[in-house]
């Protein structure tokens, strides 16, 4: 006993001798060699000395865990190739709600987000206010289900555990340097403040204590990039044939493919952008605990955490009028790319320069209650309920998501793009003194070319509402840990998504009214070089594309939209969406844990199972549309009427869950583990909603537009996963040990696509081509002629015919009339598409959609294996930690497939890898840490009818953190984020088929802390 005595000193004294680094490192191995299964976790100091600003990059340290970025920080999770909305998320074992509408920060695709993911979002949470983060990768019967991936536990600080009487806290604060900050033109604060502050107090009996947790961090940026809205994936022989638009006689192609049946892709449009932005994060949490026996605890916690987020972007882009006038193949047998495009336009087009106003809120309650009742030494019974709500809410000052003024200048006289390099290279010939364009004719772009073409605006939102209790049995069988758990659990919730897209006419897209933006908003826009922003992509071509505009596109809205709203050009409502889920869960489980001896050896076996049964209800209100208005080429806009249709269907399903985790110590410190468990995933609310909707086509169906629809599926079954774990770990020496495992699961019910080609609520195809119609008549006209029968000409002919009555002879005329050179006069066409708009008739054809439906119908293999190790030199201070987890599975995609062949694949499948450098003596602590993640599918099937995926390219950060603890109570740090700046890119089914890229830059923190 006295030896015990003594044993049980030495450990206190080392628990408050051993601090910093190596402490809080040697706390998570504790609960990854304790704990049953493969578990993972970061103790509380671990995360303060992480150079992380949230804890989706904290949590990126943890072996297998790989981050999504939205502006460089970290946003959702993936956890052994599942994204985030195949893992659990809880706070202390409660299932947290979710809402995000990720609008700000992505590409052009952006705007129109729609708020339906389980995901959640990381980056709302700081992360100096929790205790420890806990990885369950193995499924247990006492944890709910929603996790295939992972289920991840966020645990935070409680009063009563404190190991002094009294008050205790810490006050920390921090300035933040964005480097990218410099960049900006209307140069905000490049240093902004963090500060945070833990005060907690108990009394010197453990009978109350209160703490109080607060976060404040504001962040500015700047961001740059390109991006393309669309690729169009042909056969080359489609492509080849002038008769579909993309090229004629005279086109001049190179290295073309010689098999007329590869792939081709073709892009429609590039386009740069540069953009200032902010994020507001403020976090706050409060723990009140009462113990008012030994044997009774009552503890009451709340959680608010809000994130806002706003960005002011400008673009400066090309699209392509077609047929090209000289083409480029990059050689690709699989997906050959025209990396090179050139065109001659027969007068002038516009440049692009569209202005987009972000803002989002996201905002995250929760409110819990918790009881646990000591029955006797042997039996505890925990109650323990809690309700969240969880919303993502339009914040721009004009009450949207997005605000969105198409702007134009008609001076491109001909244009080229090269798409071999890491972003398109751009190059103009421009001309502004083109007879009545309106253009100033001072031969160079400025402020007096341009002019307006659309007002947008789109208003997205997500909420949820999540209501939960739970009730939790344990009886301790014996003294050395065996023990037997029971429990029910009952959680409903209500996700509401809904989503309002407007458009207004401005000066249209023929620009009809150049210089309408000095005249009716002066002042908003400023003239500087976008691509001179470019730090590592080189972009700068030839002539116009050294100019560019940028201004507040909310404060340009709203000084052009009552212009033209009083001369006639009203905001219409061109989609309106309101859906809604509820679920209902029941749960009961039984866990038995047994802790002994196997042919002496320390083993311990944990069985269980978990029953659940779910209820779907999903209502949906339908904005019935009326119509889809041919505008312009390829521009077309669904008109939505005020009659609304609710719909709704239900589903249930019953899950059996067992689980079974079992160790043994093989030798001293190492320890063998075997785990297998069946674990849940529920679709993706999208998936969910019963509404259907129509889409309109990227181009006139005559010349190979498809017109796309979509309706969901109620009774979607979870998707369903049996896991087998087989891993090793040896704990060699204090500090230090080295873990090998493999893993596999083998899931049913994915969620694919089932399509089918019918018409949605009775409309009418005015761009068809069909005998008997406008453009039937329009294009049969342009193919006697022999003239290329691309967008321009076919909705120029088509109007044409429209305004004379049905004469097919007079708007000939008209037509050749305006013809230069074997093509159409650009400044004529325009002329047209500003005066009219095509609508539909009863000689039009219904229109034949292509329309989706997931089901559930696909199943898949995931393998990997993870490695993990840390070694600690001794008493020198240095250490070294590292893992790779390689993750593999037969659900990946076919970039070589036909565009008409449906494809399921699994998104963010990718191995990853960590390494740090580690020092810790002394008071003085740091850390090199490098996260890397290969590449992995983001999306698969961008761009309708052409199925496109979009990958990730790999992507590594170097981050660096020192801290030094000038006395016991206080601390300064200095934080580098990014050190390597590595950018961000994402593409098609070839690495030129850009879709995104992103330069990012570094950031600095310089920050104390005083403890008392």
């Amino acid at each position: 006993m006295a030896q015990a005595q003594d044993a049980a000193v030495q450990n206190a004294e080392a628990d408050i001798i051993v601090t910093g680094v190596r402490a809080s490192l040697d706390r998570a191995i504790d609960i990854k060699r304790n704990s049953s299964g493969v578990v993972d976790a970061i103790s509380a100091e671990d995360i303060g000395k992480f150079p992380d600003t949230n804890l989706a990059e904290s949590l990126q340290r943890i072996t297998g865990v790989s981050i999504d970025r939205v502006n460089g920080e970290g946003s959702q999770v993936t956890v052994r190739g599942f994204g985030g909305g195949f893992n659990l998320v809880t706070l202390n074992g409660r299932a947290l709600p979710s809402a995000n509408v990720t609008t700000v920060g992505g590409d052009s695709n952006a705007d129109y987000s729609s708020g339906t993911s389980r995901s959640f979002d990381f980056g709302n949470l700081a992360s100096e206010g929790v205790s420890t983060l806990e990885v369950y990768k193995t499924g247990r019967a006492a944890i709910p289900s929603g996790g295939i991936g992972a289920s991840i536990n966020v645990i935070t600080r409680k009063p009563l555990d404190a190991r002094e009487a009294g008050f205790s806290g810490t006050i920390g604060v921090k300035a933040l340097y964005d480097t990218s900050v410099e960049k900006s033109l209307s140069d905000p604060a490049k240093i902004t403040p963090e500060a945070s502050g833990l005060l907690s107090w108990r009394d010197e009996n453990e009978v109350f204590g209160v703490s109080i947790f607060g976060s404040y961090q504001k962040r500015n940026f700047s961001s740059r990039g390109a991006t393309v809205n669309g690729w169009n994936i042909r056969r080359y022989s489609q492509f080849a044939d002038p008769a579909n638009g993309f090229v004629n006689a005279n086109t001049q192609i190179k290295n073309a493919p010689t098999d007329p049946n590869t792939l081709v892709s073709v892009p429609n449009d590039s386009s740069y952008f540069y953009s200032q932005g902010s994020r507001e994060r403020i976090n706050g949490s409060a723990v009140v605990q009462f113990r008012p026996t030994e044997t009774l605890t009552f503890t009451a916690d709340a959680l608010f955490a809000q994130n806002k987020q706003s960005e002011q972007r400008a673009s400066q882009g090309n699209w392509f009028n077609r047929p090209f006038a000289q083409v480029e193949f990059d050689g690709n047998p699989v997906i050959a790319t025209t990396t090179f495009l050139q065109e001659n336009i027969a007068g002038v087009k516009d440049a692009a320069f569209e202005q987009a106003y972000r803002g989002v809120r996201n905002r995250l309650q929760d409110y819990g209650l918790n009881a646990k009742w000591e029955i006797n030494d042997r039996v505890t019974l925990s109650i323990d309920g809690h309700t969240g709500l969880a919303q993502s809410s339009p914040n721009n000052p004009n009450g949207v998501s997005s605000t969105l003024v198409g702007l134009g200048a008609p001076v491109v006289a001909s244009q080229s793009a090269d798409f071999s390099g890491v972003i398109p290279v751009q190059s103009i010939v421009i001309n502004d003194a083109v007879p009545g364009r309106g253009p100033n004719g001072n031969g160079q772009l400025d402020l007096g070319d341009l002019g307006s073409q659309m007002g947008r605006t789109v208003s997205s939102s997500q909420r949820q509402r999540l209501n939960e209790i739970r009730a939790d049995l344990g009886w301790e069988l014996d003294d050395l840990g065996s023990r037997f758990d029971v429990g029910g659990n009952y959680r409903t919730s209500k996700m509401r998504q809904a989503r309002t897209q407007t458009q207004q006419t401005l000066g249209d897209w023929g620009i009809g009214n150049v210089g309408d933006i000095e005249s009716q908003a002066p002042g908003v826009l400023q003239t500087y070089c976008l691509v001179c922003k470019f730090d590592n992509f080189d972009a700068k071509g030839q002539g116009a594309t050294l100019v560019a505009f940028q201004g507040n596109a909310v404060d340009l809205y709203n000084a052009l939209s009552p212009y033209y709203t009083a001369r006639g050009n009203a905001v219409g409502i061109t989609n309106r969406e309101d859906n809604r889920v509820k679920e209902d869960i029941w749960s009961a489980y039984g866990q038995l844990t047994w802790k002994g001896e196997l042919a002496g050896r320390n083993a311990t076996l944990v069985v269980g199972a978990r029953y659940e049964r779910t209820k779907v209800k999903s209502t949906s209100l339908i904005a019935i549309p009326n119509g889809i208005t041919w505008t312009a080429d390829n521009d077309f806009v669904v008109s939505v009427s005020d009659q609304v249709e609710p719909i709704s269907d239900s589903g249930s399903y019953n899950n059996f869950l067992p689980a079974m985790d079992f160790q043994i110590e093989l030798a001293k410190n190492f320890i063998g583990r075997f785990s297998f468990s069946k674990t849940i995933a529920r679709p993706d609310y999208g998936n969910l909603f019963v509404a259907t909707s129509v889409g309109t086509p990227p181009r006139p169906i005559a010349l190979g537009g498809v017109a796309s629809g979509s309706t969901g599926n109620a009774r979607l079954a979870p998707l369903i996963s049996d896991n087998l774990d087989l891993s090793f770990e040896w704990y060699y020496k204090p500090s230090s040990y080295i873990s090998a495992g493999v893993f596999e699961k083998r899931v049913q019910n994915f969620v694919g696509t089932g399509q089918t080609t019918r018409n949605l609520f009775g409309l009418r195809d005015v761009s068809s081509g069909a005998a008997g119609s406008r453009s039937g008549t329009a294009l049969a006209e342009l193919q006697r002629l022999r003239y290329d029968p691309t967008d321009v000409n076919l909705f120029t002919m088509t109007a044409l015919l429209q305004e004379a009555g049905g004469n097919i002879q007079a708007a000939s005329q008209q037509f050749q009339a305006n013809v230069v050179n074997g093509a159409l006069d650009q400044d004529f066409a325009d002329q047209v598409l500003r005066r009219v708009d095509l609508v539909a008739d009863a000689n039009d054809p219904l229109y034949d959609f292509e329309v989706t439906q997931p089901i559930n119908n696909r199943q898949g293999k995931i393998w990997g294996f993870e490695l993990a190790a840390q070694h600690f030199f001794g008493n020198t201070g240095f250490g070294v930690s590292a893992a790779y987890t390689l993750v593999r599975g037969d659900v990946g995609i076919d970039v070589g497939a036909d565009p008409s062949e449906d494809q399921f694949a699994l998104v963010g499948l990718s191995d990853t890898a960590n390494a740090t450098l580690i020092y810790d003596k002394n008071g003085l602590s740091a850390r090199l840490a490098y996260n890397w993640r290969d590449k992995f599918l983001q999306s698969s099937n961008r761009g309708g009818g052409d199925r496109n995926p979009v990958f990730v390219r790999p992507f590594g950060q170097l981050d660096l953190n020192i801290s030094w603890d000038v006395s016991e109570q206080f601390a300064v740090s200095f934080e580098a984020i990014n050190l390597t700046e590595s950018d961000i890119r994402t593409y098609g089914r070839d690495k030129s088929n850009l879709w995104y890229a992103q330069e990012l830059d570094r950031r600095f923190l310089l920050g104390g802390r005083f403890r008392f």
